[in-house]
């Protein structure tokens, strides 16, 4: 599992600069030009590219909620690329890469799925200290 997650936040690691690359690249045209012509405006590929590298580095992070939190974030940014893809008509040999890691995102969240939701919010210290007076173990 840590070698496929490893690939993973590569895979994206490698999406997030080419959305910074200014020209084409070796797998598409230029972002920039990509991105103008689904409508967005400019700076939005740097967002997008921000997130890719972020839920990159949480991907590769040997904590649940690292990774959990890693996949989600994924999953919103490929649930806005696929629905892109289909509201612009694209090609199948262009679209078919986001639904496909969409997929595998939510399988990866739901493997790492918090026992309690509570536990993304705590300190991670907390996470192993025993319950508390008054506190009951779930």
């Amino acid at each position: 599992m840590t070698a496929l997650y490893w690939f993973l936040a590569f895979e994206f690691a490698l999406g997030a600069v080419t959305k910074y690359w200014p020209g084409d690249t070796m797998f598409s045209s230029a972002y920039s030009a990509k991105f103008a012509e689904w409508g967005y405006p400019p700076w939005m590929r740097f967002v997008v590219g921000a997130l890719e590298g972020v839920a990159a580095v949480l991907l590769v992070i040997p904590q649940r909620r690292t990774r959990f939190l890693g996949a989600t974030t994924l999953m919103f940014v490929l649930t806005g690329a696929a629905t892109t893809h289909i509201v612009n008509h694209d090609p199948v040999m262009e679209s078919w890469a986001a639904p496909t890691h969409l997929v595998i995102m939510g399988i990866l969240a739901l493997a790492d799925w918090p026992a309690d939701w509570r536990d993304l919010l705590r300190a991670p210290g907390r996470l192993d200290e025993a319950p508390g007076v008054g506190e009951r173990r779930i």
